[in-house]
């Protein structure tokens, strides 16, 4: 049973770790290649710009259900219910 809750433990950890840093990565990108764009075609930046919240809204989805996930590994583990 212990080996199950650190296991879990670890699972979580590297759940939200790994989705901040993917987060992390996938902003600096999208950052990135706005700047690229709007330096390319300035006339074209406003445009740019609202797509790139949008974009930037859902990239931001991926950590919260991450969260959520780990959440429910930690409070409601499903691993634990079947060893009784």
């Amino acid at each position: 049973m212990e080996t199950v809750i650190a296991f879990t433990a670890v699972a979580v950890g590297l759940l939200i770790g790994l989705g901040a840093l993917g987060t992390a990565i996938g902003f600096g990108l999208l950052g990135g290649r706005f700047l690229e764009g709007a330096a390319r075609q300035p006339e074209l930046a406003p445009m740019l710009q609202v797509k790139m919240f949008i974009v930037a809204g859902l990239l931001d989805a991926v950590p919260m259900i991450g969260v959520g996930i780990a959440l429910f590994f930690t409070f409601a583990n499903p691993f634990l219910a079947q060893l009784g």
